[in-house]
């Protein structure tokens, strides 16, 4: 019964898979036309694929200090910073890739929150009520 289910489970994750997510080659061509769009994708994949590593090793950090009552102390303070650090070195890449100034990244993001937060603080009225394309 349960192999089944696998089975069919499996069968349906391979239907909704993209061919560039199940080929090589179909990978290469999707990277080859990406790259002719003005965006370096070995670039944006490292990005993306670094900050997922960095972030989940800055988020260890914080479970272990919050649900194993590890210390934080100057230790574990200097190592979050370390964390936060590999976290820009990607995050640099990411606007390498996309050619994108990280000052403007910056600033884009204060004046998108700034719309949605009118009043300058965060309230949940706001959080929840955003404009349509506020992402």
């Amino acid at each position: 019964m349960h192999q089944n289910l696998l089975e069919e489970y499996t069968d349906f994750v391979d239907k909704v898979t993209s061919e560039a997510s199940k080929s090589s080659d179909k990978m290469r061509e999707r990277i080859d036309y990406l790259n002719s769009r003005d965006i370096e994708m070995s670039r944006l994949l490292t990005a993306g694929i670094g900050l997922s590593g960095e972030v989940g090793e800055f988020n260890e950090i914080i479970k272990k200090i919050m649900f194993q009552e590890k210390s934080f102390d100057d230790v574990a303070h200097e190592h979050m910073k370390k964390e936060l650090g590999d976290i820009m070195w990607y995050v640099a890449q990411a606007c390498l890739a996309l050619k994108v100034d990280l000052v403007d990244v910056i600033n884009t993001n204060k004046e998108k929150l700034s719309k949605r937060f009118p009043q300058k603080r965060f309230n949940e009225k706001d959080d929840a009520n955003r404009d349509l394309g506020d992402v």
